[in-house]
Order: structure tokens, then C-alpha cells, then sequence
């Protein structure tokens, strides 16, 4: 997720800010034999990026279940929301933080801003995405940030739309593409990434070099990027966006199905097979919570099927428990990244605050 991360819906109920998603519970004191007078919470803060969203029922069944309120805090993009919480290190917004992603892990870690918790049902999850082992995080969806293109355009032009990070830098597809800024967006991050993994510590400088002669323009983040700039996108058509290409996810043309009116048969927007960065995102006990038994419940159920299986058409993100199943639509007009580039954990933890120095003097200043 970075984020990761790493769409067109989530984004109306992202303006909403801080959302109160159930109405059901309240705070109440603990009446069980031998506690204290002392209030015991009953509503659980989830801080995150804006792109956390969860069907109503399947919320309302957990906050019955366990008796607690879900309240969500909606802070920005993934980079903008963790670096707020560094800022209140000790003294969180809320009990849980979601939307930390690998991009920048070690940061969340080395800042020490969560409680490690082992959640139940963890043996559940597949263990290529368990890269925390003192479970300070549990990781809770994938996806693959990839660049987008709008079908429209380029079969308009009659000019094949771009499959590989080396397409991006040819004259054919100058002043086309959109990203975000790696310094502020999980997105941008990844597309960073992408090229530290295809061209290696010293070769992406000069691909960026390259990439900002031939027209990227570069946004503080994802719904700037793909909801205004993006003119694929139902929310950039609307906006006159118009840049054809944009960095985003491989599951983002089953948004455009899903929320199109009248629904088309198939994506209006496809992607670039060859520009693909994996994101894993996670979410972990913040230290300091409120309400820390609240919390865990919290991380238990982001892991459960019933979340893993509902998530993907909420958040257009892959589960990571072995056995959820996917849904039809998001099969259907999802892509499945076989080769995505990657960057090993220790090398981004090392490497990723002066790349992103970097990356800022060649593309913005």
C-alpha cells in the first residue's frame, strides 16, 4: 500500500474527513465483577489514509459482535497520515493506524509508534506478507502500483498505449503522464521505487532525468493525480483532466465498472503491465491507545474473511489471508501483476529518505 497505498468512490466518502461509521455503542463503564469505576472505552479511532472504507453490514456485525463503536479518522494521503502520527508519537489521535505500507515501514518502525500485537488469525495470513515477526504490524491488503492509461485516448490517437517503465521515456508519449510526489503520496513512492528495482541505486537518476524531460507532471497526491489530472477517470473527465496516463494501481479500471453510469461491459482504462511496484499495506496497536483491548479487536477483524472479502470492491486492494475470495467484477477487469519490481525491505529502510532527496532536486526544484 505503500498506497498503499497505492479510487473514484472512496474518494466521496473520503471528503467526509473523520467518519463516525456506526451509530451502535457508546461509551459505558466496565461492570464486571472485581473492575474499577474507572470508564472503560467503548468506541475504537481508526486513523488512516483517506482511501479506508468498509461495507456498513459487515462493520455493523463486528461492532455487535464485540460491543465496541468504529470511529475513522481520515488524515490525507498514506505519507501525509503516518508523518502525523509520528508527530503525536506517545500521544496517538486514535487506537489503531491502517495504511502504513512497505514503501515506508521502517519509518512507522524505527519511530517506534506501535504496540507489537500478534492478531488472531494471523496464521491465516500468507507469510510473504508478514515482514514484521515482532508484530508491531499485521498486514492487512496488496496491490500493485502501476501506471494507467485511458483507452479512449490513445485509441483516438491510434498510438499504442505504453506497457513498460522504458515506454514512458519515449517522444511519443511526451507530456502525458501524471504522478505523485514521492516525498508526500505512498503512490509516488512506488512508482520511485518501480525504477530503483528495474534500473538499479544509480541507473534511476538518470531514467527520472529522463521521465521529466519528456513531460511528467508531478501532484501531491493520488486523488489530485487520478480524480483531476487523469482524463481516463470519471472524476477527471469531469475535471477536464488532461493527461491519458496516470500512476495509480492495477485495480483501478474495476472502479471505473463499477461506478460508471450506465455501467460499461468493459474498463475504460487499462494498464501498463511493465511499470508495476508490489505494495503491501499494514496496520498496527498505536502506543499510548486509549483503548488497547478495543484495538486488538480491531486488528483481529481486519484480518477476518468477512473484512478480507469485503475489502476488495471497498478499497480495490487484494486480501492476504490465504482463503478469501475475490469477487467476479474484480477479476474480471482487475489485472494480475506476474512480475511486479520489487526492493528488498532492508534497502528501502536504508536508501529511502535520500532517494527521496533526491528524487526531489532532479524532478521538482
Amino acid at each position: 500500500m505503500s498506497t498503499t497505498k497505492k479510487m473514484a468512490g472512496v474518494a466521496l466518502a473520503a471528503a467526509l474527513g473523520v467518519t463516525t461509521l456506526s451509530a451502535c455503542g457508546g461509551d459505558a463503564k466496565d461492570k464486571s465483577a472485581g473492575a474499577s469505576d474507572a470508564p472503560k472505552s467503548k468506541t475504537i479511532t481508526l486513523v488512516s489514509h483517506d482511501s479506508f472504507n468498509v461495507t456498513d453490514t459487515v462493520l455493523k456485525e463486528f461492532e455487535q459482535q464485540s460491543g465496541y463503536t468504529v470511529k475513522v479518522l481520515k488524515s490525507g494521503d498514506a505519507g501525509a497520515a503516518l508523518n502525523q502520527e509520528i508527530l503525536t508519537k506517545g500521544s496517538p489521535r486514535g487506537d489503531v493506524f491502517f495504511g502504513v505500507d512497505n514503501t515506508l515501514l521502517s519509518r512507522a518502525l524505527d519511530q517506534g509508534i506501535f504496540t507489537p500485537y500478534e492478531a488472531k488469525g494471523l496464521a491465516d495470513v500468507k507469510p510473504e506478507f508478514v515482514l514484521d515477526k515482532e508484530h508491531r504490524v499485521t498486514p492487512v491488503d496488496s496491490g500493485d502500483i502501476c501506471v494507467n492509461y485511458d483507452k479512449a485516448y490513445f485509441a483516438d490517437k491510434k498510438l499504442a498505449p505504453p506497457q513498460t517503465l522504458d515506454d514512458l521515456i519515449k517522444p511519443e508519449y511526451k507530456n502525458l503522464l501524471v504522478t505523485e510526489n514521492a516525498a508526500t503520496s505512498s503512490p509516488g513512492l512506488g512508482f520511485l521505487l518501480a525504477s530503483v528495482g528495474k534500473y538499479g541505486n544509480e541507473g534511476w537518476k538518470d531514467y527520472w532525468s529522463k521521465l521529466k524531460a519528456n513531460g511528467v507532471e508531478v501532484v501531491d497526491g493520488w486523488e489530485q493525480a487520478y480524480n483531476e489530472r487523469f482524463s481516463g477517470s470519471a472524476g477527471g473527465k469531469k475535471a477536464k483532466g488532461d493527461r491519458p496516463l496516470v500512476v495509480s494501481y492495477a485495480s483501478s479500471p474495476p472502479v471505473e465498472v463499477l461506478y460508471g453510469e450506465p455501467q460499461p461491459a468493459e474498463a475504460p482504462t487499462g494498464v501498463a503491465t511493465g511499470t508495476c511496484f508490489r505494495q503491501t499495506e499494514f496496520a498496527g496497536l498505536l502506543k499510548g491507545a486509549k483503548n488497547e483491548e478495543g484495538g486488538k479487536a480491531l486488528l483481529d477483524f481486519l484480518i477476518s474473511k468477512k473484512f478480507q472479502e469485503d475489502m476488495p470492491l471497498q478499497m480495490f486492494v487484494n486480501p492476504v489471508t490465504k482463503d478469501a475470495v475475490l469477487p467476479e467484477l474484480f477479476t474480471k477487469h482487475g489485472v494480475v501483476i506476474e512480475k511486479p519490481e520489487t526492493v528488498a525491505p532492508e534497502a528501502i529502510a536504508k536508501n529511502r529518505d535520500q532517494w527521496i532527496k533526491t528524487w526531489s532536486t532532479l524532478v521538482v526544484k
